[in-house]
């Protein structure tokens, strides 16, 4: 399995990084884990083909985090004429509040079918959902955004990813993390305090907690990025976009 950070930044786009986005490939699947509004920029950037996306996982309904959907199905529809199936797997109201965006953002783009199969998948609090041989089970954590927010626990041909969404610390991630191969957390801050969001000294408290293989840091703010060297665990990888590791 191989994984390619798509976007690392936050909302802001600090440090001129893309927002939240990340590329799993399989061998005969790709997914995507997130889609802030920057992924097609990312993925035309590396070179990669949105077509070959068969199932993108959302943790929350956050401009940042899920909001790629846009121009994702626009391209789709209008640009490369997708066929291939595609299924969005997200928190509840997921494809409602596509809807609400994308007709703020270009009136009538609803109203066109399609020419591919498209399926909304909701998460269930606690309960494992399936899709294209790929599961996920969602994590509550506490980051307030009109619909629930999830920490994501992935599995795929026996790989295991774990995401943290955007989250301050909550005791359930450790379980998202346990025993992964890949554990993504966000990491907005350095050792300042920030509501709803994590910083790199919570993190590192709760080291020897999170038991994944590795750790990748990622969503960092401008003073993070400024403290990314005193990161120095031999664990813990600092997302860059266009990133790739073999997981």
């Amino acid at each position: 399995m191989e994984l390619t950070v798509i976007g690392s930044g936050d909302a802001f786009g600090s440090g001129g990084r893309l927002q939240t986005c990340f590329h799993v490939t399989t061998a005969n699947k790709e997914f995507l884990i997130d889609c802030g509004a920057t992924a097609l920029i990312g993925f035309h950037k590396l070179g990669r083909d949105p077509n070959r996306v068969g199932t993108i996982f959302i943790s929350h309904l956050h401009g940042d985090h899920f909001s790629g959907l846009v121009w994702w199905l626009l391209h789709a529809l209008h640009v490369s004429g997708r066929t291939e199936p595609l299924d969005i797997v997200g928190p509840e109201g997921t494809a409602e509040r596509y809807a609400v965006v994308a007709e703020a953002l270009f009136p009538g783009s609803t109203r066109r079918e399609p020419r591919h199969r498209l399926t909304w998948h909701e998460l269930k609090e606690g309960q494992v959902t399936t899709v294209n041989d790929i599961s996920v089970k969602p994590y509550p954590v506490c980051h307030p955004s009109g619909a629930p927010s999830y920490a994501l626990r992935i599995l795929a041909d026996g790989k295991s990813i774990g995401f943290s969404g955007d989250t301050e610390w909550v005791e359930a991630l450790t379980d998202v993390a346990a025993d992964a191969d890949l554990y993504i957390s966000e990491c907005f801050g350095f050792d300042e305090p920030s509501c709803c969001h994590m910083n790199w000294r919570v993190i590192e408290q709760n080291l020897d907690r999170l038991t994944s293989r590795r750790i990748m840091l990622t969503h960092m703010s401008p003073v993070m990025l400024a403290n990314r060297d005193k990161v120095r665990n031999p664990r813990v990888i600092i997302a860059e976009d266009g990133l790739t590791l073999d997981v």
